[in-house]
């Protein structure tokens, strides 16, 4: 085995799709897995709007989506109704109800096609790092090089550990058992004479269970036993129902942890190894896909040496503000559950019944309100929408125009104002489609991840564009036409 360019920690959502976004770019990537299998239980079965808007620019979203059950709103926890998803930002209002091992299985098959080694059964037992790289050792006597090393090795991090990342944040009040069973229960919640609830979520032949644990044990990692989750089912619901056949069985909390940076050195952070919080708003695997999603087309350029001078650093700018933001919204939800008769709960109930205010939670707790360059045109900063574009006399799409993982300045107008700009950043002449609002813009510049970076407008022309590409691409030439 070859010494890679990055070597990923972990083979959940963000590792696998991190590991595809840099070996798109070229950069040779290996991933080491401690599990020898991917388990045979699912954690998650949800995919956001904001994360089918971002696979759909690698052209990964439409299998998913004929795979999956689309639900037209957002998971949210501590509102009597749904917060419904029409009319918000995004190319998908809906959720898609599809299982977390599916959506590995994509982003694993992905990653193989575009060359990743990925090895299983190799635990990351500890590393070290100098000036030109990492040297990691992994449990069976095997030591890797790389230039960087990324952990997605999930909420109890070696990675983040070893890299001595403080990891602030407040402990867990309560946990929940979870459990996948067969039983009679109806869907939803069942509630029993002293208040407490049991909820009942429909799965493909059998149904996940959730219900609080009274007292629980002092070492949270005392394995969860069907015994332990029929009597805490039977004390609330105040009689018994029957639990059969577990699938699988665990406890979380309500813990809530911000890593203090995703950079150390040459060593990085995404997903749960970054952040730890409530389930609320089925938002876990969609935030490990954004950090992925965002690093990804950093890393590489700054491992190929292209990336202008702090690339890499405004990955954590970005995603650790994301990440303050979701642990936010993920505690104010639970904190709503728990807050009854309230007057604030009150309150946040009826602005959530009002369009506006259903429209506004929605993109929140989905993060469709990310927007990485606040002010200025209502596109910039944000991720840009799909719009109907003719380029070449062919009808397509503008997220078609970033499958490649590139920067690409898209040239709006009828005279082809911006086809000559060549600035290390490729150039494509596209026509609007009459369905189409670009709300007046002449050219837009798109990051790698499709957020906007700079809009020309019709008063404002080329103005700033070059400060855009030095920013953010570099002075690199590249070729002129995607």
């Amino acid at each position: 085995m070859s010494d890679p360019d990055v070597l990923v920690a972990g083979a959940g959502p963000a590792g696998l799709l991190l590991a595809a976004e840099l070996a798109l770019a070229g950069v040779r990537t290996t991933i080491v897995e401690r599990l020898p299998e991917r388990p045979p239980y699912c954690r998650g079965f949800n995919l956001n709007s904001r994360s089918l808007d971002l696979l759909a620019r690698r052209g990964l979203a439409e299998g998913l989506v004929a795979e999956g059950h689309r639900v037209p709103i957002a998971p949210v926890t501590g509102l009597p109704d749904p917060l419904l998803l029409d009319g918000t930002a995004t190319d998908h209002p809906f959720s898609l109800g599809i299982p977390q091992t599916r959506v590995e299985e994509v982003l694993e098959a992905r990653a193989r096609e575009l060359g990743v080694e990925i090895l299983h059964g190799h635990e990351l037992r500890s590393f070290r790092q100098d000036g030109d790289g990492v040297t990691a050792s992994i449990h069976n006597g095997l030591d890797i090089r790389a230039r960087y090393l990324v952990g997605c090795d999930g909420g109890r991090s070696t990675v983040r550990k070893q890299a001595g990342i403080e990891f602030p944040g407040v402990d867990a009040r309560w946990y929940a058992l979870l459990g996948d069973v067969e039983c009679e229960l109806p869907y939803g919640p069942s509630a029993g004479p002293d208040g407490r609830s049991v909820f009942v979520i429909p799965r493909p032949g059998y149904v996940r269970i959730v219900v609080r644990e009274d007292d629980p044990p002092s070492d949270k990692d005392t394995p969860v036993t069907l015994e332990r989750l029929q009597e805490q089912v039977d004390t609330a619901l105040g009689r018994h129902v029957e639990l059969r056949a577990p699938r699988w069985l665990t406890r979380f909390g309500n813990a809530a942890r911000l890593a203090a940076r995703y950079r150390e050195g040459r060593v990085l952070l995404a997903g749960d190894a970054a952040h730890i919080h409530p389930p609320a708003g089925a938002i876990g695997v969609n935030v490990a896909l954004d950090d992925a999603f965002n690093l990804g087309w950093k890393l590489a350029a700054t491992v190929h040496g292209t990336a202008p001078d702090g690339l890499l650093d405004t990955y954590h700018d970005e995603r650790h503000t994301a990440g303050t933001r979701i642990l936010a919204n993920t505690q104010a939800q639970v904190a709503l559950e728990e807050a009854g008769a309230e007057p604030w709960a009150d309150l946040m109930r009826r602005v959530a019944a009002h369009p506006a205010g259903n429209r506004a939670l929605a993109e929140i707790i989905t993060g469709l309100d990310a927007c990485y360059e606040p002010g200025g045109h209502a596109w910039l900063g944000r991720l840009a929408p799909d719009v109907p574009l003719r380029v070449s006399g062919a009808e397509t799409h503008l997220a078609n125009l970033l499958h490649a993982g590139r920067p690409v300045l898209v040239d709006l107008t009828s005279s082809g104002a911006f086809g000559a700009w060549s600035a290390g950043v490729a150039v494509v002449m596209a026509s609007t489609l009459d369905t189409a609002d670009t709300s007046g813009i002449d050219a837009v510049l798109l990051r790698p991840d499709g957020h906007v970076a700079w809009v020309g407008t019709r008063d404002s022309g080329d103005t700033g564009l070059a400060e855009a590409v030095h920013r953010w691409v570099g002075d690199v030439p590249v070729p002129a036409s995607a």
